[in-house]
């Protein structure tokens, strides 16, 4: 505890009495100064116990005190200390009333007290505080690290919030709580959520404080440039001095503890990587061998791979190729570490499924791979609900905010594989980089697989390429029938649908079947195609089932 006036009342050689403010003598003393000046307030930091004579005031004046007094308190001076014997034999009335009228702490200082010796109480009993205040901390920092040594982050949580006389949490990356203490304050932690994200699109390190119920305060963990935790402490009051060592302590220890867990983690992306090279490459005994007991689980059950890109890389893709393309089933490049910034959507998938994964004890293996992010997750698991969960979201802002450009850097374009095993590994990233070039096309965040299976080819032909295609195959056609000779189109879908049987699609359009005869004949001349050859009937009625679901 700093020095109060009670404690320098309480001063047996300081020979102290109070004569006004008797109530508030529990504030705090930053520092005892004395000054003759009929104006100290410009040299005030505030916390000060002012020490004066009068020499320079009338402080039998009730008006020139009462201004006097009135600006100490405004400046925040917590206590006046008033030398009798020296300029006048007592305290002047017109002073006590002042003091009293503003709740001023006003204290009578004997002749025989010198002013230099409150000034070395006061600093003497600051220095005591401080070495108290460092002691504690450095007790705290042990108690901390032996925690964090014996029972790791959850053990470190609770001996801090012990420590602070209140609550702490801890956040993973995605902002979710990993561990709390007390119990009760799991719920707390919980609404503190959005507090979390705001924090964590700061660069490191970050803190910030929250009222409420309690004072908060927010730090970030991690020494990059996207936070890769957060550490919440609650308390009644503010901290002191040793709990604010208590706290850079754990943040020290959780940093420190981050790191690790990043080089780890960094060590099992690359074991991660040849494993699945080995899957696509058609070596599943091998991949178990090189996954152990880190992915094995994972192999051992159905998965899917899902395929991820951001939405700019996508439409660049798309832009070069005019196509999505399955290169050998394989990634293109070798594993990178995915960037650790703000606005990296790859980045941020990353995070959200291996968040997901440890919080269901699942097993998730994430791959960087250039542009791309290749995982493997069980099927049904809580990695591939978040996925879709975090692609649903997508969606939603995207279509609130429509004039946001499909490839703004913030999107993802996501391809999701069937159920698969090891086996049909090269098989499954087919599917997910075929679902991937389904998703770009359709400007949707992700795609499932079974979704194209499952589902009619005619969605497949809602492209630019394809409907170019059907309105260069059918011009003529639309053109012919636009000068009234005859209705081309509508004849050769009759007899497409009817599969070519003349006397059925002749009835469906109401004219003989001559007549129809006749206007495939045309149809053929105009054309310049057979329409005996199957390829050019397909053609023909795609380009048609294009044209009508356009509108044409």
């Amino acid at each position: 505890m700093p020095p109060t006036l009670a404690s320098l009342i309480h001063h047996s050689a300081l020979k102290l009495t109070v004569r006004a403010g008797e109530d508030r003598l529990d504030v705090p003393v930053r520092w005892a100064h004395a000054s003759e000046l009929a104006d100290p307030v410009p040299y005030m930091e505030g916390g000060e116990l002012l020490l004066i004579t009068a020499l320079k005031l009338d402080a039998e004046d009730p008006d020139v005190m009462r201004r006097y007094v009135k600006r100490l308190v405004g400046a925040g001076v917590v206590g006046l200390g008033f030398a009798v014997g020296v300029n006048y034999e007592e305290i002047p009335k017109a002073l006590v009333d002042a003091a009293e009228e503003e709740g001023l702490p006003l204290l009578e200082v004997p002749r025989r007290t010198p002013f230099l010796a409150i000034s070395k109480a006061v600093s003497a009993a600051i220095a005591a505080d401080q070495y108290r205040a460092v002691t504690a901390g450095f007790a705290a920092q042990r108690e901390l690290t032996k925690q964090a040594l014996s029972a790791g982050p959850e053990g470190l949580i609770a001996a801090l919030a012990g420590q602070v006389d209140g609550w702490a949490a801890l956040y993973d990356a995605s902002g979710a709580v990993v561990a709390t203490a007390p119990e009760w304050a799991g719920r707390r932690a919980a609404r503190l959520t959005s507090d979390v994200e705001r924090l964590r699109e700061r660069p490191a390190p970050a803190s910030s404080v929250v009222g409420g119920e309690d004072r908060v305060e927010l730090h970030s963990v991690g020494t990059g440039r996207r936070p890769r935790a957060a550490l919440a402490v609650g308390t009644a009051a503010a901290l002191g001095t040793a709990e604010r060592y208590a706290v850079h302590s754990a943040i020290a220890l959780l940093t420190l503890t981050t790191e690790r867990s990043r080089s780890l983690h960094a060590a099992e992306q690359r074991i991660g990587a040849a494993v699945l090279r080995m899957l696509l490459a058609g070596q599943p005994e091998h991949a178990r061998t090189v996954a152990g007991d880190l992915y094995g689980e994972l192999l051992d059950a159905p998965f899917r791979l899902i395929l991820a890109e951001s939405a700019s890389a996508s439409a660049a893709r798309a832009h070069a190729d005019g196509h999505a393309r399955v290169a050998d089933a394989k990634p293109s490049k070798a594993p990178v570490a995915v960037p650790d910034t703000n606005g990296d959507p790859l980045g941020g998938l990353a995070e959200i499924v291996e968040s997901a994964a440890a919080r269901s004890g699942e097993s998730v293996l994430v791959v960087p791979d250039g542009e791309r992010l290749v995982v493997l997750a069980v099927d049904g698991g809580a990695a591939v609900a978040a996925c879709g969960e975090h692609a649903v979201a997508l969606d939603a802002a995207r279509t609130v905010a429509r004039e946001q450009p499909v490839g703004d850097e913030d999107e993802l374009v996501v391809g999701l594989s069937a159920p698969a095993g090891p086996i049909a590994a090269a098989a499954a990233y087919k599917q997910a980089e075929q679902a991937l070039s389904v998703a770009r096309r359709r400007g949707r965040s992700l795609v499932e697989h079974e979704e194209l299976a499952a589902g009619s080819v005619l969605p497949l032909l809602a492209d630019d390429a394809v409907r170019a295609f059907a309105d260069g195959l059918l011009r003529a056609l639309y053109e012919h029938d636009a000068t009234g000779r005859g209705d081309l189109v509508a004849s050769l879908r009759a007899w497409l649908s009817r599969h070519g049987q003349w006397d059925a699609a002749a009835a469906d359009l109401g004219v003989h079947r001559h007549t129809l005869r006749y206007r495939m004949r045309r149809v053929e001349e105009i054309l310049g195609r057979s329409l005996d050859d199957p390829d050019v009937r397909m053609e023909l009625w795609l380009a048609l089932k294009t044209t009508a679901a356009v509108g044409e």
